[in-house]
């Protein structure tokens, strides 16, 4: 869920851009974008020095207004674009197939320090019950399958857990309720050359058996994924 009132911790030189960035990540989360009123509320600041976080960020196309609402505008797509040569528009073809193949929710994630970070979030098609995640949900790298998978595309470190060893030499890795209870995840790191982030392909279900099944359909597509990156 969205961060209704984010506290962000930075020097005092830097207030103007912070708040600046967090309207516009309020902004981008809500799904019918937000009104001078709520992002001055959201972020403890007065209408009037909202209103003028909101113009500098009209003027740069990140955020535009309709019918009184702000919304993300073109200029963001391009950023978001910019990111790793355009990583998730070229991996949501692959994890659309996956799947709609496996019927579970197929995930693409990088390691950003000690964070997993979710790129892209495909549901299957047709499906009328699933698990899902938010686009750009963050999660500490040393927990569930995908954060194993990342780590496993590293080389070994001292005391490193015996499952992100086991992925390592399998290249796969399967966990039970480390990010969400009762949720399985099965995760395949994908092969990359530095300096691009460690990255890989995640899919999870409540059923144990879907994702054991689907297995083989997730290192393929891992596989296809590394091809069109190279």
């Amino acid at each position: 869920m969205p961060t209704k009132n984010p506290k962000v911790q930075t020097p005092a030189g830097s207030q103007t851009l912070a708040r600046g960035l967090t309207a516009l990540r309020l902004i981008s989360e809500s799904p019918t974008g937000l009104t001078i009123q709520e992002v001055a509320e959201r972020l403890g600041i007065h209408r009037t020095v909202a209103s003028r976080l909101l113009a500098t960020l009209g003027q740069f196309r990140l955020i535009a207004r309709h019918d009184g609402q702000f919304r993300p505008a073109a200029g963001l797509a391009v950023l978001g674009a910019s990111f790793d040569n355009n990583l998730r528009e070229m991996s949501m073809p692959v994890l659309r197939q996956l799947a709609d193949r496996t019927r579970a929710t197929a995930s693409l994630l990088v390691a950003e320090g000690d964070e997993q970070v979710a790129l892209t979030v495909i549901v299957p098609a047709g499906v009328s019950y699933h698990l899902s995640f938010q686009e750009g949900s963050r999660y500490p790298i040393d927990r569930g399958a995908a954060g194993l998978a990342l780590l496993a595309s590293a080389p070994p470190k001292p005391g490193e857990r015996d499952l992100v060893t086991k992925a390592r030499e399998q290249g796969w890795v399967l966990t039970h309720g480390e990010v969400e209870p009762n949720a399985y995840g099965l995760a395949v790191p994908v092969k990359r050359s530095p300096p691009a982030p460690l990255t890989c392909i995640n899919l999870i279900s409540h059923r144990e058996d879907v994702l054991e099944q689907g297995r083989p359909t997730v290192i393929e597509a891992a596989r296809e994924l590394a091809a069109i990156l190279a």
